[in-house]
C-alpha cells in the first residue's frame, strides 16, 4: 500500500539517540488493509442487518495523514468496491441502506483525499520554515572552524524545543591580531526578539574584536550596542533587556604565534568557564569580583578587569550557558557539569561536548527546558596528534558515575 510518510508513537531508541519508530511505521502500513479485511470478515459472519460501512469509511481516513495521495485514493477505491462487492454478494445492491452505505463510503473517501493534500501542504510548508530556521542559524551562529589560530575548536548548539533551530544562546570565535578572542552568552528572552539581540552582540563582537586592543573594550563596545538596542526595543525588554556573556582572549607571544600560555577572561554575570587540563584536573574559572551582566549599565558602572589565567598546552576551555547546568533530572537535581567532568580526559574539544551532550541527556531523561550552547577551545600540546585516541570516558552512568 506504499509508504507512511510518518508515524507516531514510541519505541526503542535508534542511531544517535533519536527513537526506532520501525514498529510503528509497519503497523501504520498494515493499518488500511487490515481495517478492509475485518470490515470484509466482519460482515460475512454477522446477520444482514450489521453492516460494515464504518470500518470501509474508517481505512481511507487512517491512511490520508500518513501515505501518499495515490495510496490514499487506492485505499478508497478499495473500500468502496468491497462495499459494493458485499451488498452484490448478499444480493441487497438494489436497496436503499446499500446504496446509502456506498455513498458514505464514497465521500469520506474523497474527504480523505482532501485531508491528505491539506496535510502534505502543511507537511512542506514546515519544511520550508525548518530550512528557513537552520539557515538563520548558520547565518547568525555559524559553527566555528576545528582549527582557529592553531587552536581546536567545537561548538554546539542544543535547542530544548524539537525542531526549534535557534534561540537566546551565542557564540562566536575570532582570530584576531590581538589573539584568538571569543564569546559565549544568553539573552534574556525568547522568540525573535531574543534573536535580533543575538544577531547585535555576534555582530559587535566580530567589530570589536579586531579593532579593540583590551579584551576590556571589547565589552565595552557590547554593552554600548546592546543600551542602542534597548533604546529601539519596546515594552518590558526597553527596560529590562540584559545578556549574560563570557568573553575571552588567548594571546600570542613574541609573534612567533605561539600562545603565552594563559587565558584573559571577562566575565559578565555569565556562568564561569571551566578549564580541564590533560592530566583530568579540572578548574572553575570564578570570577574574582561580580559583575553585572551587558545591558544593565545603568544600574551601576565600574571598569571591567580582564584576569589571566593559567592556560597550559594539553588544557581544554569549556564554555557553556546556563541551559547547561540548570539542567534538571526526575527529581530536580541540577546537572553539575564540574562534578561530571572531573577527573576524565578527553581525546579532544569534539569529543568533550559529544560526552557531555549526551551525559546532559541520561541526567534529565532525554527531556530539556532551555536552550543549551558550548563551546570548547583546547591548546594542543607539542607533539600532540591531531586527534588523541583514548578510550572512551563516558560510563553508562555519565561521567562522575558513581555507583
Amino acid at each position: 500500500m506504499g509508504h507512511p510518510r510518518g508515524a507516531a508513537g514510541g519505541g526503542r531508541r535508534g542511531g544517535e539517540g533519536r527513537p526506532d519508530y520501525s514498529g510503528a511505521r509497519r503497523f501504520i502500513r498494515a493499518l488500511p488493509p487490515l481495517i478492509i479485511a475485518g470490515g470484509v470478515v466482519f460482515d460475512l459472519a454477522t446477520p444482514p442487518e450489521y453492516t460494515a460501512a464504518p470500518l470501509f469509511s474508517a481505512a481511507p481516513l487512517v491512511a490520508a495523514p500518513f501515505f501518499s495521495q495515490l495510496t490514499t485514493l487506492l485505499t478508497g477505491i478499495a473500500a468502496v468496491l468491497a462495499s459494493v462487492g458485499l451488498h452484490a454478494y448478499n444480493g441487497t445492491v438494489d436497496e436503499v441502506a446499500a446504496l446509502t452505505e456506498t455513498l458514505t463510503v464514497v465521500t469520506v473517501s474523497a474527504l480523505a483525499l482532501l485531508i491528505n493534500r491539506v496535510v502534505r501542504r502543511s507537511g512542506e510548508r514546515l519544511a520550508s520554515a525548518r530550512v528557513i530556521a537552520e539557515t538563520a542559524q548558520k547565518a547568525v551562529l555559524p559553527t566555528p572552524d576545528e582549527r582557529i589560530g592553531g587552536l581546536q575548536c567545537a561548538a554546539r548548539y542544543e535547542a530544548a524545543q524539537a525542531d526549534a533551530f535557534i534561540g537566546g544562546d551565542l557564540f562566536a570565535v575570532q582570530d584576531t591580531p590581538h589573539g584568538v578572542r571569543l564569546v559565549v552568552g544568553d539573552v534574556r528572552g525568547k522568540g525573535l526578539d531574543a534573536v535580533e539581540a543575538v544577531a547585535v552582540v555576534i555582530g559587535a563582537f566580530r567589530e570589536a574584536a579586531e579593532q579593540e586592543r583590551s579584551l576590556e573594550g571589547v565589552a565595552r563596545r557590547l554593552e554600548r550596542a546592546l543600551a542602542r538596542e534597548g533604546t529601539r526595543r519596546h515594552g518590558l525588554d526597553a527596560f529590562e533587556g540584559f545578556t549574560t556573556a563570557v568573553l575571552a582572549e588567548i594571546p600570542r607571544g613574541d609573534g612567533s604565534g605561539t600562545f603565552d600560555g594563559f587565558v584573559r577572561v571577562v566575565n559578565r554575570g555569565h556562568p564561569p568557564p571551566l578549564m580541564l587540563y590533560a592530566d583530568g584536573r579540572l578548574d572553575i574559572l570564578e570570577p574574582g569580583e561580580a559583575a553585572l551582566p551587558l545591558g544593565m549599565g545603568d544600574l551601576a558602572a565600574w571598569p571591567d578587569r580582564a584576569e589571566a589565567r593559567p592556560f597550559p598546552a594539553g588544557a581544554t576551555l569549556l564554555f557553556y550557558t546556563d541551559g547547561l547546568s540548570e539542567a534538571r533530572d526526575a527529581r530536580g537535581v541540577f546537572y553539575d557539569p564540574a562534578a561530571r567532568l572531573a577527573g576524565r580526559i578527553f581525546p579532544g574539544p569534539e569529543e568533550l561536548l559529544d560526552a557531555l551532550v549526551d551525559d546532559v541527556r541520561l541526567h534529565t531523561g532525554g527531556g530539556a527546558t532551555d536552550d543549551m550552547a558550548l563551546l570548547a577551545v583546547s591548546r594542543p600540546a607539542t607533539g600532540q596528534p591531531e586527534r588523541r585516541r583514548t578510550m572512551p570516558v563516558v560510563p553508562p552512568g555519565g561521567p562522575g558515575h558513581r555507583a
